[in-house]
């Protein structure tokens, strides 16, 4: 938002997100410490949290090369991103209970991706009734949790 009432309420995150430079996947794939909200490294994929979540434990599964073309991607990527979207399925299951997922790619602009360049896959856990009249009425999402325990959470339970 430009209003600038709005700039002192913004939360630290989403303010250092207008600041990034570069990719997104490929700075968190070779950043360290919990900041990076990576969850698991794998040898061609990883998992991280989504930092503008639609619901807690919302993941990202990419690879850690950066292709931006989901034809692109080797045959051992692709068996480690679906491995490993899998693998996030037991975990969310059981750290959070929901009632169901949406799993899914965005592929292009038109289709929703925020990251064109970078092919990434979406982990969503889903609750029945989950959606409310805040994203409506004033553009805002609402998580019960903080990102950090969120990520420590899904860490915790990543290699149960």
């Amino acid at each position: 938002m430009t209003d600038p009432l709005w700039a002192p309420w913004r939360l630290e995150y989403v303010s250092s997100a207008d600041d990034q430079k570069g990719c997104i996947f490929c700075l968190a794939a070779s950043a360290t410490g919990e900041e990076s909200l990576v969850v698991h490294r794998g040898e061609s994929a990883f998992v991280l949290l989504n930092r503008f979540p639609y619901s807690s434990g919302h993941l990202m599964v990419a690879p850690l090369r950066h292709v931006g073309d989901l034809a692109q991607l080797s045959s051992e990527e692709a068996s480690e991103i679906h491995t490993l979207t899998v693998h996030a399925l037991e975990v969310l299951g059981s750290a959070y209970r929901p009632d169901g997922f949406n799993i899914g790619w965005n592929l292009g602009r038109t289709a929703g991706a925020g990251v064109v360049d970078h092919v990434h896959e979406h982990v969503v856990p889903r609750w029945q009734g989950d959606t409310n009249f805040m994203p409506v009425l004033a553009d805002v999402r609402v998580i019960p949790e903080h990102l950090q325990a969120t990520h420590a959470r899904i860490t915790a339970g990543w290699n149960v």
